[in-house]
């Protein structure tokens, strides 16, 4: 029976030294699915962008928006600050 012990426990280290790669390689996969994805997406908006010079403009006309609204929101922030710290000196 001692004989029997040791090979079950054998057996319970081989399925475990089976499955712990099996796991790893699901994980791998499922990240390289992620990846593929989002590799594809780029790829079709590159495209996208590539064939549409609206869809350029309007991108362009957009972040110009942006950056603007966002410096004046940077000024406002200033003068906020500002006035809080006048405020504050005064109490």
């Amino acid at each position: 029976m001692s004989e029997s012990e040791p090979q079950e426990g054998n057996y319970e280290n081989m399925l475990k030294m089976v499955e712990d790669p099996k796991r790893d390689l699901e994980k791998l996969l499922e990240e390289i699915e992620k990846l593929t994805v989002q590799a594809t997406w780029m790829a079709y908006d590159m495209v996208v962008t590539r064939t549409s010079p609206d869809l350029a403009n309007s991108m362009r006309h957009l972040e110009d928006a942006f950056l603007s609204c966002k410096e004046a929101v940077g000024k406002w922030q200033e003068v906020l600050s500002e006035s809080k710290g006048e405020e504050q000196k005064k109490e």
